[in-house]
């Protein structure tokens, strides 16, 4: 049985409201063409595909994106593109997080500018209290909503959960795959959270997370879907999947989607 919890948005940041949606969202891939040159149009039409099979909503240049290799011009264009690709009612998310605040200003700036529904932006690396980091995001966001980004996998050592509330934030993206921490989340913080570790997706829609942004949703959007609107035999079905995805990131997940969806598996980074 799924336990329905309403989490409103905290008034340290961000936008009160609706958070940008509700349910699964797509980390999406970032398509580059033999040269490794961004194909934007490309990624637009992955998103318009994802969206077309239940995805309420795809992050451009995330960690899946491959948003390190990205430059500000780059990030702008698969803004552009994918906006104009999704469907009316699906939300685009941009991630604006680096090592730097001046960077992630820039970022966070241009996409705001760009009128994205949300941005996501990575905790900096080498610090667990980024406290002064997210406040200076939040001054350029322009009101749009900001979710702070746990993933200490790709930028250690993230932050503690109990931080969460001091933060200029509206929200969370999660993808450290911690079912402890995701319940200790739910427990004590009031912004949105969205798990980004397709292993949790069923855990996370049965506590009332508000939704889920996975890279997994880039290959098996419908059974990511299911998962979280409480299929137990749909997330079972995604642990192959998963394994897979995993493997010498990001070239796992990327060998997923052409296979799945006929796309380029051309990849900057190579694991």
């Amino acid at each position: 049985m799924r336990v329905e919890v309403e989490h409103e948005a905290p008034g340290t940041g961000g936008q009160a409201g609706s958070p940008p949606f509700r349910g699964v969202g797509a980390a999406l891939v970032t398509l580059f063409d033999d040269d490794g040159e961004l194909d934007a149009k490309a990624t637009g039409a992955l998103a318009a595909e994802l969206a077309g099979r239940g995805v309420a909503g795809v992050l451009v240049a995330g960690t899946t994106g491959e948003a390190g290799t990205l430059d500000a011009a780059e990030r702008v264009a698969l803004i552009r593109a994918v906006r104009a690709a999704l469907p009316a009612g699906v939300a685009l998310l941009a991630g604006t997080g680096a090592p730097s605040a001046r960077q992630a200003r820039r970022f966070t700036a241009d996409a705001a500018a760009e009128g994205v529904d949300g941005l996501v932006a990575l905790s900096p690396p080498g610090t667990d209290d980024p406290r002064a980091y997210y406040d200076e995001l939040a001054r350029v966001a322009e009101g749009v909503p900001l979710l702070a980004y746990h993933y200490p996998r790709a930028s250690a050592p993230g932050f503690p959960s109990s931080l969460l509330g001091a933060l200029a934030v509206s929200g969370c993206k999660d993808s450290s795959g911690d079912p402890a921490r995701l319940a200790a989340t739910l427990a004590s913080f009031d912004g949105w959270l969205y798990v980004g570790a397709a292993p949790l997706a069923l855990t996370a829609g049965a506590l009332g997370a508000t939704g889920v942004i996975l890279a997994l949703a880039n290959a098996e959007p419908e059974r990511c879907v299911a998962a979280f609107a409480g299929d137990a035999r749909a997330q079972l079905q995604l642990a192959d999947a998963q394994a897979t995805s995993e493997v010498g990131f990001p070239s796992g997940i990327k060998s997923l989607v052409a296979q799945r969806f006929g796309c380029s598996a051309s990849a900057r980074l190579h694991g």
